[in-house]
């Protein structure tokens, strides 16, 4: 069980290196619902139609990065909180961590990308990542 529940935050948070807002987005679509759900997803959406303009800030730099960490930090307590203290704080630490691995890493395969079909298609390729890993991480733990 905790193995799973840990597994859930790395994915959460790697997904939310990728994009801010689809790690808790998706977790609350699929196991919680309600309007904080559909709040969520619409922030998603915006984060993906901001993420297409050439002005978009920098994952890596402070503006970018402390959301992420927050964010998933937010996701590892969210799918720990029923657990207790120490367990909690460990699937805190995971899902933010992971967040700083994932945007570090979702960058280097974006520029990649972007050389090989340009902007707009390796962001499109980069959201659907980010999707695919939320919904695997929710389904896991």
């Amino acid at each position: 069980m905790h193995a799973l529940t840990l597994l859930a935050a790395l994915l959460l948070g790697f997904a939310v290196g990728l994009r801010t807002f689809t790690g808790p987005a998706v977790l609350w679509l699929v196991r919680h619902g309600g309007a904080w759900a559909y709040v969520l997803g619409a922030l998603a959406l915006l984060e993906y139609a901001i993420d297409l303009h050439p002005g978009a800030g920098a994952r890596t730099q402070p503006r970018g990065l402390i959301p992420r960490i927050v964010s998933g930090a937010f996701c590892g307590w969210a799918v720990s909180s029923s657990s207790t203290g120490a367990f909690i704080a460990i699937a805190i630490v995971v899902g933010a961590v992971s967040a700083v691995i994932g945007a570090h890493v979702g960058l280097a395969a974006r520029l990649k990308l972007i050389a090989t079909i340009g902007r707009v298609p390796a962001a499109f390729v980069e959201d659907a990542v980010a999707i695919a890993v939320a919904v695997a991480g929710v389904y896991s733990g």
